[in-house]
């Protein structure tokens, strides 16, 4: 049976037969749907894994292609800047044009783009592949999101499955500093890129004849001018945050881009509030699971990844640590995610997500906190890997649970929008972590000075949001 054609899966509006929320759905995996959350697990994982796997490897491909020091960042920038500001419209197109045509489309072009990234001779053919990496990313996230939670119902099901997607794209995160470090050192930076080409097509292979279409039966029409307003606040809100990393808070370009973002946004609601057919319904954003979920994802995401950047100054700056030996020591935080992700269905089915958030940003703050006792030597080594590995199982707590929350009580017509906010919730808080640490560390006379006091900031962030969500969320126990 087609997974968007029977209403034991959660039918798709395509067949105009009602929505989800209303039918009965299965309580376990048949080998259908487990070889459907397979394909999207793994595509999402290799995803997670383009985000960190070019970190170690930036100095080598600037001396192999003739980056000057300056253009290093926008190895990374141009790659942010495309999958942070076209998330949230690619979302809303995957539930106009189709879900899986979407998917399918991103993958072929993150192929390609892979292909020719580990190919480029130049920096403006590298630069070129990584904003089609960024699009392709951009594309394929949100859609097959909404395809995990258009195939599984809401309730165990779905909570497992983006229990297991949590719990994989963080380690992924992990992964690919390792893989990073791994393939630059023993083979060339080049297979960073080129380690995507045969899983996209193995994907691609596999994917359409377990997945099927999902999309709306009577097509809206796109809301251009919220499309516009969205996409370009994000680009701008974006890249006025890289100038802030690289030149400080100070920097009046970084505020003059952050302020025009800013009246971006601001403008993206108004043409919402008045729009026929808007590309996020106001209604949506008011909607506290949409409002305060992607808040706490927002924080969760913010400061488990500047939290790794963090560590790594201290591992390579202060304790002299190889990129390949740091990129390793992570190893037991993808441990932690992996073992969080596993748990917090559980913790959630047992209680409620509310519950899941509080316990898991209480044990992440715990643990962040603990490291303002590492030294200067390397005997602080052992605290750095039981925090971590304790602080990732909290972060997937919060993970989880606010994907569960962010996705729950909204139509199928409307999972491709809902997960194109979550994972734009995603991409800024990972965009925004490093370059408010960065600054911190930057304003004070010593690497350990620094990375104390951003240690205690990222401390504060992570109970910030957990007490909005002991303030705004209710306590509806999951079922």
């Amino acid at each position: 049976m087609s997974i968007v054609e029977s209403s034991s899966v959660g039918a798709g509006p395509d067949q105009g037969k009602g929505e989800q929320s209303g039918k009965a759905g299965p309580v376990r995996l048949d080998g259908r749907l487990r070889l459907v959350l397979v394909v999207l697990l793994v595509a999402q994982f290799m995803l997670a894994v383009d985000f960190s796997i070019l970190n170690v490897a930036l100095p080598v491909i600037g001396a192999g292609l003739g980056f000057s020091l300056s253009g290093l960042q926008w190895i990374a920038t141009a790659f942010a800047l495309s999958a942070a500001g076209f998330t949230l419209l690619f979302g809303r197109i995957a539930d106009l044009f189709g879900r899986r045509r979407l998917f399918l489309a991103g993958l072929a072009v993150l192929g390609l783009s892979s292909l020719a990234g580990g190919l480029a001779t130049s920096p403006e053919m590298l630069l070129t592949a990584r904003v089609f990496q960024g699009l392709a990313t951009a594309a394929v996230t949100p859609a097959g999101l909404s395809l995990l939670t258009t195939s599984f119902p809401e309730g165990p099901l779905r909570q497992k499955a983006l229990g297991l997607n949590g719990a994989l794209m963080s380690a992924g995160f992990t992964a690919g500093a390792v893989l990073g470090g791994v393939l630059t050192d023993l083979l060339s930076w080049r297979w960073a890129f080129l380690v995507n080409v045969p899983v996209a097509l193995a994907v691609l292979i596999i994917a359409p004849t377990v997945i099927k279409e999902s999309r709306p039966a009577v097509r809206p029409k796109l809301d251009l001018p919220g499309a516009t307003t969205v996409t370009l606040g994000l680009l701008a809100l974006i890249y006025g945050l890289t100038l802030a990393g690289e030149h400080g808070w100070g920097s009046v370009a970084a505020l003059g881009w952050l302020a025009a973002g800013v009246l971006l946004l601001i403008a993206f609601h108004a043409v919402e509030s008045r729009a026929a057919d808007p590309l996020v319904p106001v209604s949506v954003l008011r909607k506290r699971t949409v409002a305060w979920g992607n808040t706490a994802g927002l924080i969760a995401f913010l400061t488990e990844t500047s939290l790794v950047f963090l560590m790594t100054l201290h591992l390579q700056e202060v304790l002299g640590f190889s990129p390949l030996s740091a990129g390793l020591a992570f190893g037991v935080l993808g441990a932690g995610t992996v073992i969080g992700g596993s748990v917090a269905p559980r913790v959630i089915a047992g209680t409620s997500t509310r519950t899941a958030l509080v316990i898991g940003g209480l044990l992440q703050a715990a643990a962040t906190l603990s490291l303002v006792a590492l030294g200067t030597s390397p005997s602080g080594l052992w605290l750095l890997l039981a925090a971590t590995f304790a602080g990732g199982i909290g972060n997937m707590l919060v993970i989880v649970g606010f994907m569960v929350t962010a996705t729950t009580g909204l139509p199928d017509r409307e999972q491709g929008m809902a997960t194109g906010l979550a994972t734009m919730t995603q991409q800024i808080g990972i965009t925004m972590g490093t370059p408010v640490m960065s600054a911190i560390v930057a304003a004070h006379s010593t690497i350990h000075a620094g990375i104390t006091t951003a240690i205690l900031v990222n401390t504060g962030l992570v109970l910030a949001g957990t007490l909005t969500t002991v303030l705004f969320l209710n306590g509806r126990k999951a079922r």
